[in-house]
């Protein structure tokens, strides 16, 4: 059966679509509602909230101490003090008390003395020292707090106070969300085993979850069905209940079953469909009656970058305000990144603070890539009339979390180890979360650079040197010479072929990866796996022509674990950890020693201190020896590099 090539009808900016979209919904607000003060937390005033009463209500002591008139204690001093009767005149109070009537003054408590009905006054007193008077703070009448203010917990004191029991603002916006597609599930009905072809609906409560944190209520519905009839029903029924936006995921492509821009066309108005911007493009924007419908992109990555752009910002406006600015913090590119002519990217980074120079690593993974975005520390937006970014330039990072906490980051880059995610969880426990640790991928040679680039507080590595049998030295001498570095063990680990349960293939060493059968995943060139897979087809005179899959690569131990396990080859060079963690067949190659490189000049920083505190402490190595795979009798040893250094 034909199916008909559908194509992106509205195609903007990201400027061009948010013009249109938020003007044609700039008076889009809701309405005012009354609420107790004390469940207004959070919530946006619709108007100006006057004090009803004067805080203090009365003249009060702010001291304890005596009341007086101030002129009768005048000239009082301790080598010539003043006596008052006691009564009207002269009356003892404490913090709080009303300003008994004839008196403006307190005297503090320790500055006098009772005798004889009398009282001996030390020091004199000015008119309205020590007392709060009535109205200091707040008065009745005046304005407290302003229209369109966000009411936090020291507000609703200074209303409660001001005798202001409730107020009006503006009803929290109702969204209604939309899973689309035959092939969505929720993740709580999906069974042990996933058929392929089933995808997990989980964009709809991370959608739903920003939704609360623009302070709007959302409501997350079953997915529905591919099927226009069907869509159309769910969009009706949703502005029938009430709903002031509808979020649409998936289903806005320019796919043959993207039913979304045609459905709008016919019950509403479609305003855009397609944003020059990645991820991201296929955000669809429309109107049905007044109110607005927003079309997610069925990848998780695009769906928060759609969120992000407009809804957002919609939901602040429909509450009278606008969103709060993320924090930004000015950074220098670790590498080079290049980007496509024509869109605007957004780049997910790591950033940290290295040797005083804040930094931005770029994170890989396409618009499915949900990891990339909670591993993320911000984002970088690339202009669409500029080709990529080069290694140094000064790019602004939009984090999504306080930049306080970048300054305590540590950035490890350089290879990929499981043992790695372990030092960082405990790193973060230690320190009660103040501490973090982040890695990017890049392979051991990546690492090397790295840190002689001053980007990386530190870099794993298992170089081996074919030529002496040993790891990493003679590579720290070629690549580091002007970096004095730490080379301090991690573990040893295993390295071999992993392949499927049972070893279908039969698969018995480094020839059998030249048969027509077989296929291969590999490493990325540069890491540690792929220089010793290079040496052992060497030693055995397999040539990489004759591998099938030999250019396909993964950035991860576990990357290669998954695409062995899913079927996409049948067998790839990577470390016992990775198969025991995915239940595969592992026929050992060697036995390797994978090393933590830090530069000399951050042994004395906190972060790196704790580090090795982690690295060397029992609990890590118990951690390590049950992942399986890996040997801990050298771990947290300093490696020796005088030798190739004579």
């Amino acid at each position: 059966m034909r199916r008909e090539k559908q194509f992106y009808r509205r195609l903007k900016t990201l400027e061009e679509a948010r013009r249109i979209f938020f003007s044609r919904f700039a008076s889009l607000s809701t309405e005012a509602e009354t609420l107790q003060v004390r469940s207004a937390l959070n919530r946006i005033l619709t108007r100006p909230v006057k004090a009803r009463l004067s805080v203090p209500a009365y003249h009060a002591a702010a001291m304890d101490g005596l009341a007086v008139r101030a002129s009768s204690t005048f000239g009082a001093r301790p080598e010539a003090p003043i006596f008052i009767q006691g009564g009207s005149g002269a009356v003892p109070v404490n913090t709080g008390d009303p300003l008994p009537e004839e008196t403006d003054a307190v005297v503090l408590i320790e500055d006098v003395e009772e005798a004889d009905g009398r009282w001996e006054i030390r020091e004199g007193a000015y008119p309205w020292q020590n007392v709060r008077k009535a109205g200091e703070d707040m008065v009745a009448g005046e304005v407290l707090l302003p229209a369109r203010h966000r009411i936090r917990p020291f507000d609703q004191g200074a209303l409660l106070a001001a005798g202001v029991l409730a107020v009006e603002v503006f009803r929290r916006p109702r969204v209604l969300i939309i899973p689309t597609g035959d092939e969505v599930i929720a993740p709580e009905e999906a069974p042990e085993r996933i058929p392929a072809g089933t995808i997990l609906e989980v964009n709809g409560q991370v959608l739903a979850s920003m939704v609360a944190e623009c302070g709007a209520e959302a409501t997350l519905a079953r997915p529905v069905p591919d099927n226009r009839d069907r869509l159309r029903e769910a969009v009706t029924a949703g502005f029938s209940g009430g709903y002031d936006l509808i979020l649409m995921i998936a289903g806005s492509s320019a796919g043959s079953e993207d039913y979304t821009p045609s459905l709008f066309e016919e019950i509403g108005e479609l305003l855009v469909h397609g944003v020059t911007v990645m991820p991201g493009k296929p955000t669809l924007l429309a109107c049905v009656g007044d109110r607005p419908v927003v079309g997610i992109p069925g990848y998780p990555v695009s769906a928060v970058v759609g969120f992000r752009e407009f809804v957002r910002p919609l939901l602040y406006m429909m509450q009278g305000t606008f969103p709060p600015e993320p924090e930004s913090v000015s950074a220098m590119m670790a590498r080079k990144l290049p980007s496509k002519v024509g869109v605007e990217e957004h780049v997910r980074v790591l950033a940290g603070r290295v040797g005083g120079m804040m930094t931005a690593v770029p994170l890989s993974g396409g618009a499915g890539a949900l990891s990339s975005l909670f591993r993320a520390d911000g984002i970088v937006r690339i202009a669409q009339d500029v080709s990529g970014l080069a290694e140094g330039e000064t790019v602004n990072v939009e984090c999504f979390a306080p930049v306080e906490a970048l300054s305590n980051k540590l950035l490890a880059i350089g290879s990929h180890d499981l043992t790695l995610d372990v030092v960082a969880s405990m790193i973060k426990e230690r320190s009660g979360g103040r501490i973090t640790m982040s890695s990017s991928n890049v392979g051991s040679l990546g690492g090397l650079f790295a840190v002689g680039k001053g980007v990386a507080h530190l870099a794993g590595s298992h170089l081996l040197d074919t030529q002496r049998g040993d790891y990493n030295r003679s590579f720290i001498r070629k690549h580091l010479a002007q970096t004095p570095v730490a080379l301090i063990t991690l573990v040893h680990r295993w390295q071999g072929f992993l392949v499927a349960k049972g070893n279908p293939k039969g698969i018995q060493g480094i020839r059998d990866l030249a048969r027509p059968d077989v296929s291969f995943i590999n490493r990325q060139g540069g890491s540690g796996t792929r220089i010793l897979l290079d040496y052992e087809m060497e030693k055995a005179g397999v040539g990489a022509d004759s591998v099938i899959g030999y250019r396909n690569e993964e950035y991860t131990h576990m990357g290669v674990a998954m695409a062995v396990l899913s079927g996409r080859a049948d067998v790839g060079l990577g470390i016992l950890a990775a198969a025991q963690a995915l239940d595969l067949d592992f026929i050992p190659v060697t036995r390797e020693r994978y090393d933590l490189v830090i530069p000399r000049a951050f042994l004395a920083d906190e972060k790196i201190e704790l580090l090795l505190a982690v690295v060397r402490s029992k609990e890590f190595s118990d951690q390590a020896l049950a992942l399986g795979g890996y040997e801990v009798h050298e771990t947290g040893r300093e490696v020796d590099l005088t030798i190739i250094r004579a």
